[in-house]
Formats: structure tokens, C-alpha cells, sequence
């Protein structure tokens, strides 16, 4: 066991489930499903994890900006939409930023998703976004 400073609930301090070799991810996660509500421990555990794109990610599912459609998870952006698909999303942020073997390494538009769905935020859309993406 490690000599790192523990919280309340058994936690280290540094708020993830281990170092950067942990490939399960933050242990906000877990909690997050758990809980199914964004508490503030989990806020501050998210933020700690993935700073400015976890402060996004949960500015985006406050302003319900997370779209379920019948084909894709789409988050609305400032400029534009981007599709998320299987936890990839279609922003440059993603394409060209992340680590794509690394799985907490994500852009703020695939954490909102992940946020949205396990608190029950996403706001579903009874059609296809394929099929109108062009007239939105």
C-alpha cells in the first residue's frame, strides 16, 4: 500500500484510480456510475483528471448539450457539432491532440457524453442525425 495522503472515503489525494500506467482510467468513472449524479467530489475528481476539457465537458451536459440521436451521440460545440461514436469523437482535439491508445485521453466533447449518459443527461432526439445534419 502506498504512504500517498488518503481522503475520507480511502481515496489518494491525487484523485484518480493510480498513476498514468493505470489504463482503466480515473476512478471518477466508477463513481460517476455509481452515483448517477455529478457530485462536487466528482466534479473535482473529473477537473483533477482532465482539467480545462473536463471543465467543458460538464459545462456542455449542464447546458444540455449532449444530443442522442437514433445513430450517434452528438455534443454540440461552440463552432460546430461533433459525432461521437464508441467514445471517438470527430473533432480535431481528438484527431490530432490525443493519444489514441491512451483511454483516459479524451476530448471534452467525448467526456461530455460519457458524463451525460451515466447521470441520465443526454437529451434524446427521435430521428437520425445522418439524416439531418445538413438542414441543423
Amino acid at each position: 500500500m502506498s504512504d500517498e495522503p488518503r481522503d475520507s472515503d480511502g481515496r489518494s489525494s491525487g484523485a484518480t484510480d493510480g498513476d498514468a500506467g493505470d489504463r482503466e482510467g480515473p476512478q471518477w468513472r466508477s463513481r460517476l456510475e455509481a452515483e448517477g449524479d455529478l457530485t462536487p467530489d466528482i466534479v473535482e475528481d473529473i477537473l483533477a483528471a482532465h482539467g480545462d476539457r473536463g471543465s467543458r465537458a460538464i459545462d456542455a451536459v449542464g447546458e444540455g448539450r449532449v444530443k442522442g440521436y437514433e445513430d450517434f451521440t452528438v455534443v454540440v460545440g461552440n463552432s460546430d457539432e461533433y459525432v461521437i461514436e464508441d467514445g471517438a469523437c470527430t473533432c480535431k482535439d481528438a484527431t490530432y491532440n490525443l493519444d489514441p491508445e491512451d483511454p483516459t485521453a479524451m476530448c471534452w466533447h467525448a467526456l461530455a457524453a460519457e458524463i451525460a449518459r451515466s447521470v441520465g443527461a443526454v437529451e434524446h432526439q427521435d430521428m437520425y442525425y445522418s439524416e439531418v445534419r445538413d438542414f441543423i
